[in-house]
């Protein structure tokens, strides 16, 4: 019922922007500036969680952006989610710019720690392959045309039901339709379920979200075959400490393992509207 009131609520009563309150437009153009004018950069935690995959941001998570994600999260103004979905599928091109890296954790194909080789063969599922040496060739932006596949970390049931609204699914399905808007194979895949209820993050320390969330998350049976053949994007409104984005990867690394992904695969990346700005990488 709320999430119907709100959907017709912002249809008929007048809008003020989500980011600094000026009437008459849900979102004006320097708050929209704010949120998806500049290139996504990475970001980093510090301390980086163990398993953290490599996250790109659309921007800091300060003024502006915060207010937007905020207005749209806990107040449920859902206009405010397609610009919050070009804002991630921002991010979500910046993060599969990189190559190929190995379950090792060698990067791979130009990446940061190693070379790119010499040629390529294309693999089953299109993408640019490897010589003997399990080095792999770097497939670039375009990933031979595989689909991008985001999966958004899931909110708590709880969460959800007081909001009236999955704002992380709505944003990941705004990202996705900006993605094919503008070219680009892309679908969101809510196939991440936790497991067991889990703490509030707010004021806990990176430590202490990490145990929160440690063992929560799990795929859905079937998730591994449908993300097997695509390029695995975690997807998310605001990383803070990492911790949630560590424990999907997991979750989602388990899956793809048992559908016998093989050896070598797409890095499982990550995109979010917002992170600390001591988070992001300068530019």
């Amino acid at each position: 019922m709320r999430g119907w009131w709100q959907e017709i609520s912002g249809l008929v009563l007048p809008a003020a922007c989500g980011g600094c309150g000026i009437p008459r437009t849900p979102l004006c153009e320097e708050c929209a500036h704010e949120l998806y004018g500049s290139a996504a950069r990475r970001a980093t935690p510090d301390p980086e969680p163990d398993g953290m995959p490599e996250v790109h941001a659309a921007a800091g998570y300060v003024d502006a952006v915060r207010a937007v994600l905020l207005a749209h999260k806990e107040r449920g103004v859902l206009g405010l989610a397609r610009p919050l979905g070009v804002a991630l599928a921002g991010a979500v091109r910046a993060a599969v710019r990189d190559g190929w890296v190995s379950r090792g954790g060698v990067s791979c194909g130009g990446g940061r720690d190693g070379p790119e080789p010499d040629g390529g063969v294309l693999d089953a599922v299109g993408f640019s392959g490897a010589g003997l040496d399990g080095s792999v060739f770097d497939g670039g932006d375009e990933w031979q045309g595989a689909p991008l596949l985001l999966v958004p970390v899931p909110s708590a049931r709880r969460a959800v039901r007081a909001r009236g609204h999955d704002a992380t699914r709505r944003i990941a399905r705004a990202a996705a339709g900006e993605l094919r808007r503008t070219g680009r194979q892309a679908r969101a895949l809510p196939v991440l379920r936790q497991l067991r209820p889990v703490a509030d993050q707010a004021g806990l320390t990176a430590r202490e979200r990490a145990e929160n969330v440690s063992g929560a998350l799990s795929a859905v049976s079937g998730a591994g075959r449908l993300l097997a053949g695509g390029r695995v994007v975690l997807v998310d409104d605001l990383m803070t400490t990492g911790a949630s984005l560590a424990e999907a990867a997991r979750a989602l690394g388990e899956a793809l393992d048992e559908a016998g992904a093989g050896p070598w695969r797409a890095p499982v990346s990550a995109a979010v509207v917002a992170a600390p700005v001591s988070a992001l990488a300068l530019r």
